[in-house]
């Protein structure tokens, strides 16, 4: 049974920082694409940053380069994504999701296991 524990969010000023953990069981991690995405209200899915297991390859949306950096721990089959210097406009659900390869995809049909999402709420 695949699982994936999403959990770090919350409420912060603009400018503050938060730190996202994925925590995933029932696959073999050396095997798969942790991605973030995140859904603001009334807005598409979004990719946020993924991270290629075997070769630790990153990616990264526009929106989020030289604020986020997304990390690994293979011992605790855990992807971590710390956001840095947050904006009003990084407020959304976070999830985070698994695809099966090697190569960085921000396409979400690429992604078969989801977690559930963590909120993400940036004041101004």
């Amino acid at each position: 049974d695949v699982q994936l524990q999403a959990c770090g969010g919350g409420l912060v000023q603009a400018g503050g920082s938060l730190r996202l953990s994925c925590a995933a069981s029932g696959i073999t991690f050396d095997d798969y694409v942790i991605g973030w995405f995140r859904q603001a209200p009334g807005k598409e899915r979004e990719g946020v940053s993924c991270i290629v297991s075997v070769t630790n390859s990153t990616d990264y949306a526009d929106s989020v380069k030289g604020r986020f950096t997304i990390s690994r721990d293979n011992a605790k089959n855990t992807v971590y994504l710390q956001m840095n210097s947050l904006k009003p406009e990084d407020t959304a659900v976070y999830s985070c999701a698994a695809a099966r390869g090697s190569l960085v995809t921000s396409l979400l049909s690429e992604y078969a296991y989801w977690g559930q999402g963590t909120q993400v709420t940036v004041s101004s």
